[in-house]
């Protein structure tokens, strides 16, 4: 299968990238390196393009052609998402659109969308499905929920088959250690914590210890990256025999707390991670932990990285020698 993968310099991009290409897929990476790296695009074609500028955009699909995309581009900081959210509804939904103009106009009717938790908002139950009402609370979270709802319109309108993949915490690095998770600033707990046991971050800040959960931090569901990836490869053979627009949780399926993060990563580093405590954040909910049965059922996803050592791990050896 011949795949246009945007935003395959990104941390998920380039895992998708890897494990496209070790299954026997052509890829054509296109980024525009505001957040990527040029240096984790080791596999394939790269292009330069910018979905925000049509013209770019156009050089990545002329004299090529694809069956499907897979779409990662996006902005993606929840907080930053509120400061400027102009940003984020034109980068998120318009780049998106632009995206969809280009593949209409080349006759690319299969598209794996990048979507995430945030659509849902605040939980109203522990166990995230598919039908959980959707209420954003932020720009970002929004912008991503209206971009399902454009792939719904465009499924009627123009034949457009669609899958988005709703994620919660994506975590890990390839085992082979050789692309892995850089982001600048870095806002994930789990490279963080990992950061501050090597000395090469700051200490932990843990934003709130009273919440009604079991030890009184944060429960979140942690997924392997390249589990992610083993997804969006089946999302493509899915839609083969499956018309219309379609959305599926991926998640582990259970939660693990702040501190359990925390001890984990000093068990896999074979030292402490040192944290304070602090207030809690204004938004953050006890628990998110989603249902992938659906998925499970539907895709037949089975998710290789279970065990939260077994996670934090494969990060670890990244973060121990990272190469970009």
């Amino acid at each position: 299968m011949k795949t246009l993968l945007c935003g395959g310099a990104g941390y998920i991009g380039s895992h998708m990238l890897k494990w496209l290409v070790e299954r026997g897929h052509s890829v054509t990476v296109l980024d525009n390196l505001s957040t990527g790296h040029r240096e984790a695009v080791q596999w394939g074609e790269f292009v330069q393009a910018d979905l925000l500028d049509p013209a770019s955009l156009e050089s990545a699909f002329a004299g090529r052609s694809f069956d499907a995309v897979i779409h990662f581009c996006a902005r993606s900081l929840v907080g930053e998402s509120v400061a400027q959210p102009y940003d984020y509804y034109a980068n998120n939904v318009a780049g998106t659109l632009n995206l969809l103009e280009a593949m209409k106009r080349h006759g690319v009717s299969k598209l794996v969308f990048s979507s995430t938790a945030a659509v849902f908002g605040h939980p109203v139950q522990d166990f995230i499905d598919e039908e959980h009402p959707k209420a954003p609370i932020n720009p970002y979270g929004a912008s991503k929920l209206m971009v399902e709802r454009i792939l719904a319109d465009a499924a009627q309108a123009h034949g457009l088959r669609s899958m988005a993949l709703r994620y919660f915490n994506a975590a890990g690095a390839s085992p082979e250690s050789d692309i892995g998770e850089s982001h600048q600033p870095e806002t994930h707990l789990i490279p963080n914590a990992l950061r501050a046991a090597l000395g090469t971050g700051p200490g932990l800040k843990v934003f709130g210890s009273d919440y009604p959960t079991p030890d009184g931090t944060c429960v979140r569901d942690y997924v392997h990256v390249d589990d992610l990836a083993q997804a969006h490869e089946q999302a493509l053979a899915y839609m083969d025999t499956h018309e219309g627009a379609h959305a599926f949780n991926l998640g582990n399926g259970q939660g693990f707390s702040v501190r359990e993060v925390i001890d984990a990563a000093s068990r896999v580093a074979g030292r402490p991670v040192p944290y304070e405590l602090a207030p809690r954040r204004a938004g953050d909910p006890p628990v998110l932990v989603a249902s992938s049965q659906r998925a499970r059922a539907e895709l037949g996803w089975s998710p290789r990285y279970t065990s939260l050592d077994d996670i934090i791990e494969t990060a670890y050896r990244w973060h121990r020698n990272p190469r970009y």
